[in-house]
């Protein structure tokens, strides 16, 4: 997963409601040393004072001295699960998770007295996958040690902190049992862009796209046109997207695939409304406008061209659907049917964009990612901080068998299908009992704006 750099350079649409700049303190602000805490920590109390979506409600100045991470904490507001600070130098600062630093997820259930970490997702060329783990595999072991209900959680914070992972492996299918036990060996390291994969199930004479998308990245609209504008030439009637594993993401990604979903709309239409604090008053912005933000090579007219022939739209989601996806979610609303199959999703109604400390020349300082605006749809409908309760409640884990993402078989897929052909088969009872891990911040990101 990419952090996403964005200068205010490109804050274009912003302009004309507030002028925003990183660097500048304000002139009754102390002057400190160079490199000190209090030198960073006034920064980020000004910073923070201007930009913070909670402003009013800070605590006061306090202490300098500490360090700036800690400091950082100590400004936010009660609850506040979204702000984080991060310094390029100290790895430390950045948050830990399996996802950024391998490039996969698990969730933990026990089967028959025993305890598994099953994978549930694996990003594209990441060192995860580059060792040949797959969604569905179970982990037995960490570090050699076995998994049991009194130390799954500590076994999980390990792997998180882990640069290298030393795991053991076991496939399992309900006709063959367990198999392929293997030893697996994985060095931390970078993962990059993530395709948008697509196929076509014909089920009843209806045409059902499934469509997974992992993250909403800046520049994806081209990738969205081409993927849709495929699916349109095959005649599609019924869609199924699937972001149970997406974290969020570009603004202008996330108008774009709105753009081709949603029937009916006028570039004009109102896509998105921003409130923020004093400073940043309230924003309202149009399908064209938030695309345009940044999204400079695809025109609306160009996306609305791939739109099928569909009036409501199917959307797994989970605990991992934060931000940008859940913005689609709420922000499609007014405008088609949207049915959610899966799990409540991790409550991200805030957005902002990143303010470095660029003081000193050729030196880069702390990165704040405040949450500065609230987000709502066209008729004003947000404050899901809680999350977004699925239409359809299903747990994707209930058999040790774990099927690919687009696999009929798969769980939320199958109710998917079931939903859109009427078939009212009846399903397994579950035969394991889950223990999901929650969501490190770290993996989603926020909805940049610009």
């Amino acid at each position: 997963m990419r952090y996403t750099k964005i200068t205010f350079l490109s804050m274009l649409l912003f302009l004309s409601v507030f002028i925003f700049s990183c660097s500048d303190n304000d002139s009754s602000a102390p002057v400190y040393e160079e490199g000190t805490n209090e030198y960073v920590n006034e920064w980020m109390y000004q910073q923070m004072k201007r930009y913070y979506l909670w402003n009013t409600s800070m605590s006061q100045k306090g202490s300098l001295s500490i360090f700036p991470q800690d400091y950082f904490a100590g400004l936010l507001e009660k609850g506040d699960r979204y702000s984080y600070a991060v310094h390029p130098e100290l790895p430390e600062t950045a948050g830990q998770s399996l996802r950024r630093k391998f490039g996969f997820d698990v969730s933990f259930f026990e089967f028959e007295a025993k305890y598994y970490a099953v994978i549930l997702y694996v990003l594209e060329d990441s060192p995860a996958k580059r060792n040949g783990l797959k969604r569905g595999q179970l982990i037995t072991k960490v570090e050699g040690t076995p998994l049991n209900q009194n130390n799954y959680d500590e076994l999980y914070l390990k792997m998180t902190s882990a640069s290298q992972l030393n795991i053991q492996t076991v496939s399992y299918t309900a006709q063959t049992g367990f198999s392929n036990l293997k030893e697996v060996s994985i060095l931390q390291g970078y993962t990059f862009s993530q395709p948008v994969k697509y196929t076509v199930i014909e089920d009843k004479s209806k045409k059902i796209g499934y469509v997974e998308i992992s993250h909403f990245d800046v520049g994806q609209a081209q990738l969205f046109l081409q993927t849709f504008q495929e699916l349109k030439n095959k005649s599609i009637t019924e869609l199924v997207v699937d972001l149970r594993y997406n974290g969020g993401g570009d603004i202008a990604s996330a108008a774009a695939l709105s753009i081709i979903l949603a029937p009916d709309i006028q570039s004009g239409s109102l896509f998105i409304k921003f409130e923020g604090n004093t400073n940043g008053g309230k924003v309202d912005q149009s399908f064209k406008e938030a695309l345009a933000g940044n999204e400079s090579k695809i025109s609306f007219e160009a996306l609305r061209g791939a739109h099928p022939s569909i009036n409501k739209v199917y959307i797994l989601c989970g605990k991992h659907t934060a931000s940008a996806s859940e913005l689609i979610i709420n922000n499609l609303k007014p405008y088609m049917e949207v049915i959610t199959i899966g799990d409540k999703t991790f409550g991200k109604d805030v957005a902002g964009f990143p303010i470095e400390d660029d003081r000193i020349s050729g030196k880069k300082g702390w990165t704040l990612y405040p949450a500065i605006y609230k987000i709502f749809n066209s008729r004003h409908e947000g404050n899901y901080s809680q999350g977004i309760d699925p239409l359809i409640s299903v747990n994707e884990i209930q058999q040790p068998e774990v099927f690919p993402l687009g696999n009929s078989s798969e769980i939320l897929l199958a109710k998917a299908l079931n939903s859109i052909t009427g078939n009212t088969a009846k399903t397994f009872s579950p035969s394991v009992k889950c223990f999901p891990i929650s969501v490190n911040k770290s993996d989603t990101d926020f909805l940049i704006i610009h």
